[in-house]
């Protein structure tokens, strides 16, 4: 009995020494040091002329630079894409926007707003997020 608690105190711990570790690791690439909330922007269909998948990243759309910038101003922002994150950050650096993001990423982080192309906002109703989803329509399609 002694050893079953013994484990499970130790695997308390471990599991709180991963939760340090990781706030530790990830706050300033969620937080920042600015304190700024962030904001995950996705690429396709929102910074650039997106109409369906292809190997090369579309044109930067009209308007996308200076949305950037502006909200550089008061958020700190993190490009989410589905893309080579490599290729993308090549993309940014063509487009002469790179220095408003903080990092290139296709994971989630926890972050104040996501805008992306392709989703819904939950309002706590399940059944008017299936007739959403039933009706969802891109807007570029």
């Amino acid at each position: 009995m002694a050893t079953k608690r013994g484990n499970i105190a130790m695997i308390i711990k471990f599991k709180i020494i991963h939760v340090i570790f990781f706030m530790l690791l990830f706050q300033p690439i969620l937080y920042g040091a600015t304190n700024k909330k962030t904001i995950m922007i996705d690429l396709d269909g929102v910074l650039n002329n997106y109409t369906s998948y292809t190997k090369e990243i579309p044109s930067i759309k009209k308007g996308a630079k200076d949305f950037v910038k502006t909200l550089s101003a008061d958020y700190e922002l993190i490009l989410f894409t589905s893309r080579n994150s490599k290729q993308a950050t090549q993309w940014l650096e063509r487009n002469e926007i790179d220095t408003y993001f903080k990092n290139v990423t296709n994971v989630k982080y926890p972050a104040y707003i996501y805008i992306d192309d392709r989703s819904l906002k939950f309002d706590g109703d399940y059944t008017k997020t299936l007739e959403k989803i039933e009706n969802f329509d891109i807007y570029w399609k």
